[in-house]
């Protein structure tokens, strides 16, 4: 008997059939003062449905900032549970971002809150980092694998801060965040249509031409929209691996709010301008 569908599959087919953009879901309090809410659980549960209720029916990926949830204990936690619930039953795939990193029956217990089918949080992906070691990955690569979920591995980061650790250079000449590329690739050989183990790498990075971004996976690229980043710079920043760019998108889209059809069009926007930039180049 085959296992679950696996995530590369399922997200190749979102992004074809809705258009290549992914939807954060960042409920941050300023964001939540702009459209009139109160930094309460109230506030985050009336954004939080109003993104889930005019966007998981049409865009490819919701990528909920767990920490903007976690921030309200269990109330808020128990909003993300309902959020992805919902956002997965409207055909979204949601990328949970929450970073986890750890080693061990630590790192083995993060993979079960995410990654178990039968865990209240079960995502399609979740975003971890590689920085303890890419091998102290191994609980969440076997359980997504498992559970027919994928990883989006803190690779080449939009942020100045995260250069000092992944341009640095290992003793095999190789820089670590060329290493993550890497083992990614190796996880992913072989997978069609795509593979379920993808790289986070920021859309604002400029030249990336010096490395091999073709890892048979999707690459999540945050930076598009608020962060100075265009649809129009995805040719140039990933080259021949665009087409497996999921373009991240937050403000740009969560600032046309609170109005759900005025974040509709947005996204819609997005999406179409993206399509249309990776289809041509």
């Amino acid at each position: 008997m085959s296992g679950p569908e696996p995530f590369g599959a399922r997200l190749r087919r979102a992004m074809d059939e809705r258009g290549p953009l992914c939807v954060g879901i960042d409920p941050h309090a300023s964001l939540l003062a702009e459209w009139g809410l109160d930094d309460d659980v109230a506030g985050l549960e009336r954004f939080s449905r109003t993104v889930v209720e005019a966007l998981a029916d049409r865009v490819a990926v919701l990528k909920p900032q767990s920490a903007f949830f976690e921030r309200f204990g269990s109330r808020g936690v128990a909003v993300l549970e309902k959020s992805v619930a919902e956002a997965r039953a409207a055909g979204a795939l949601v990328v949970m971002d929450a970073k986890r990193g750890d080693i061990g029956s630590t790192m083995a217990a993060y993979a079960e809150s995410f990654l178990h089918k039968d865990a209240p949080l079960f995502s399609d992906a979740l975003t971890v980092s590689p920085y303890l070691g890419y091998g102290s990955l191994s609980p969440a690569v076997a359980l997504a694998r498992e559970s027919g979920a994928g990883l989006f591995v803190l690779a080449l980061t939009s942020n100045p801060e995260g250069g000092e650790v992944q341009h640095a250079v290992r003793s095999d000449g190789r820089n670590v965040g060329a290493t993550m590329l890497a083992h990614l690739s190796a996880e992913n050989a072989g997978e069609e249509p795509l593979g379920s183990f993808g790289a986070v790498v920021g859309a604002t990075l400029g030249d990336l031409s010096s490395y091999d971004l073709d890892i048979n996976g999707p690459l999540l690229a945050p930076g598009i929209g608020a962060q100075g980043a265009t649809p129009a710079d995805l040719p140039r920043v990933f080259g021949a691996a665009v087409r497996n760019v999921v373009p991240n998108v937050s403000r740009g889209v969560l600032r046309h709010g609170p109005d759900a059809v005025a974040l509709r069009d947005a996204a819609e926007r997005f999406a179409k301008e993206i399509r249309h930039t990776v289809t041509s180049s």
